[in-house]
């Protein structure tokens, strides 16, 4: 349980760093080791190049020798010059071989304490050889006979050659020693890098099945979680879709009722421009003296019951009012519950990654029409407050209209010394008619405004509805993609454990 905790805290980009480093490591670790096992490999190699220089030098100083007292011999016996130039190349030979062996054996004291025993008896020799060749020069073959049957030159030249015999032996002998440690070194780094690279390929193999485990392990994980918040995207986009249907079905019957009340508000116009005709005509009759006092009275019954019908129709028209407040809080609800909606998705599709980016731009989509239907009916609220703000004055107007109207009638006996109060509250009864139709106007112009409000409202709604018919779509992509990511970890690891 420890090892999966700790491989799923572990990003898909560590895993594949540490299949990278892990090789890598190896790859310095071997480079490390065959740099020194090289560095000490060319430090053996060239210990033997220097004991074959060695042993190279004391055989040009033995093949130096024989050139002289070959060419001494052939001297002495033919009395030929010619004889005496490999006599003379050797001497000059032997010089520079002598020096060569001293400069390539001064790490070894035990050579070096030949040395002196050597060139002294080099010099002996020489000196001897000379003599033999002088003695030849001088006083003729039977001298020069006598100088070499006397053996001086011969027993150094033994001393010499077994001088010279001693010091290859023991060159030898290195040699020997030298180029066994330069087998054993290449043998053990031989050895070291087949072992290191069956050991990488053990642990980079290994690491590399344990590496594709776990990520089919989150893949796994991911694509599981991928489903189900697609499901739960899906759900949810289903209930939005018949939320938004609620929301355009309320929208239309809203849009309906302000259009009943448009021509309702058009209706109370017309009967505010009558009441004002009759209100004009009234005051031209109580001009007109005692004559018209039964058109009057006629006319005050009727101007009393148009008063009724403007009261009743403001009645109306206020109840439509808060009628239609309800409604605007209706559609603010909505909008408010498919502002929530679209942020949940939003959040899931953040939480789905890269699959889910399209579903959070349809869901941001969603929120913005759902401010936008939000506003709207803050907009159409303002405007049914100010509808009913309209209403009441008009109501009050009227039932002042009204008071006059029933003032007058009561009061009608006394025609002639209250004619001129009558005449007085038919004008102000004209003048309220002509408010009542101004304010009429206006609230008709407000309702066609609030009926252009639903209907934007409605688009909206529509607009919402088609976003949450794509989300669902996308939700259903969705859920098949995780689905297809699930078959395909599972086929990989029943794969894996056929193999095995």
């Amino acid at each position: 349980m420890g090892r999966m905790a700790g491989s799923r805290t572990w990003t898909v980009g560590k895993q594949f760093s540490a299949a990278i480093a892990l090789p890598l490591l190896f790859l310095v670790l071997i480079g490390s080791y065959a740099y020194v096992t090289t560095q000490r490999l060319l430090v053996a190699t060239g210990a033997v190049g220097h004991t074959r220089e060695v042993l190279t030098a004391l055989s040009s100083t033995l093949s130096a020798f024989q050139d002289m007292e070959t060419g001494q011999r052939g001297y002495v016996i033919t009395g030929n010059e010619s004889f005496l130039d490999p006599y003379r190349e050797g001497d000059e030979a032997i010089e520079r071989a002598l020096a060569e062996v001293e400069r390539l054996t001064s790490d070894n004291e035990r050579q070096q304490q030949r040395l002196p025993e050597l060139k002294k008896l080099v010099d002996e020799e020489r000196v001897a050889l000379s003599g033999a060749i002088d003695v030849r020069k001088n006083e003729g073959l039977e001298s020069a006979v006598k100088v070499v049957s006397a053996g001086r030159g011969k027993r150094t030249m033994d001393a010499v050659r077994a001088i010279i015999d001693a010091m290859i032996a023991e060159e030898r002998t290195l040699l020997g020693i030298r180029a066994a440690v330069v087998d054993e070194l290449v043998r053990s780094f031989a050895q070291t890098l087949v072992g290191a690279c069956v050991l990488a390929f053990v642990c980079v193999s290994g690491l590399g099945a344990y590496i594709v485990r776990a990520l089919n392990r989150q893949i796994g994980a991911a694509a599981a979680r991928m489903r189900a918040a697609a499901r739960e995207l899906e759900a949810a986009a289903t209930q939005q879709a018949s939320s938004t249907n609620e929301q355009v079905a309320t929208s239309q019957q809203v849009s309906v009722t302000i259009r009943e009340l448009t021509a309702t508000s058009r209706q109370i116009a017309e009967s505010a421009v009558q009441v004002s005709r009759i209100a004009e005509d009234t005051s031209s009759a109580a001009r007109g003296g005692d004559q018209t006092v039964t058109a009057a009275r006629e006319t005050v019954d009727g101007t009393r019951k148009h008063v009724d019908r403007v009261v009743a129709h403001m009645l109306g028209l206020n109840q439509r009012s808060q009628e239609i407040g309800g409604i605007v809080d209706i559609i603010r609800e909505l909008a408010e519950q498919t502002n929530i909606l679209a942020i949940n998705a939003t959040i899931e599709a953040a939480g789905a990654g890269d699959a889910g980016r399209r579903f959070g731009v349809v869901a941001d989509e969603i929120r913005k029409l759902a401010d936008r239907v939000s506003g709207a009916a803050r907009d159409i609220q303002h405007l049914v407050e100010q509808v009913r703000g309209a209403t009441n004055t008009t109501v009050m107007a009227t039932e002042d209209g009204a008071k006059a109207v029933e003032a007058s009638t009561r009061s009608f006996e006394d025609v002639g010394a209250s004619f001129e109060r009558i005449r007085t509250y038919v004008v102000d009864t004209a003048r309220s008619s002509r408010e009542i139709e101004a304010s009429t106007r206006h609230q008709t112009t407000a309702m066609e405004q609030v009926n252009q409000a639903m209907q934007s409202v409605s688009e909206a709604a529509r607009e919402v509805q088609t976003s949450a018919k794509q989300t669902l779509q996308t939700a259903s992509e969705l859920s098949s993609v995780s689905e297809e990511l699930l078959r395909l970890v599972r086929s990989n690891e029943a794969g894996r454990a056929a193999l095995v």
